[in-house]
């Protein structure tokens, strides 16, 4: 991960920590257009609920790689609840790995 590029979407940091590491600061549509437009293959996401819920409702996510893990848990913030409408998806793969994992990646239909 070191030698992959990185930009941090924030509000709060003045100036970019770790190497390959750029700031994205403003406006949410317009910082996404700009990342789509340089060069490069893919586009990875981590982030909170309210991130990926926001980049969802934006159409600026196109695939998802759903990690099922097989643990219950009763706290935390579920992502989808902050979706204002359904979104239906197509299963592309499923890969489970010996360690109890399974790794499902789906395409999101677009209406």
């Amino acid at each position: 991960m070191v030698n992959i590029t990185k930009v941090i979407f924030t509000k709060t940091l003045d100036k970019p920590f770790g190497k390959n590491t750029s700031l994205a600061k403003g406006n949410l549509a317009d910082e996404m257009a700009n990342l789509k437009n340089q060069n490069g293959k893919d586009i990875l996401v981590y982030g909170g609920a309210g991130f990926v819920s926001s980049l969802i409702a934006g159409g600026h996510i196109d695939e998802f790689y759903f990690l099922v893990i097989p643990v219950m848990i009763n706290k935390g913030m579920r992502i989808f609840d902050l979706l204002d409408q359904r979104q239906k998806l197509s299963l592309i793969s499923a890969t489970p790995y010996e360690c109890g994992v399974t790794v499902l990646r789906y395409q999101l239909n677009k209406h």
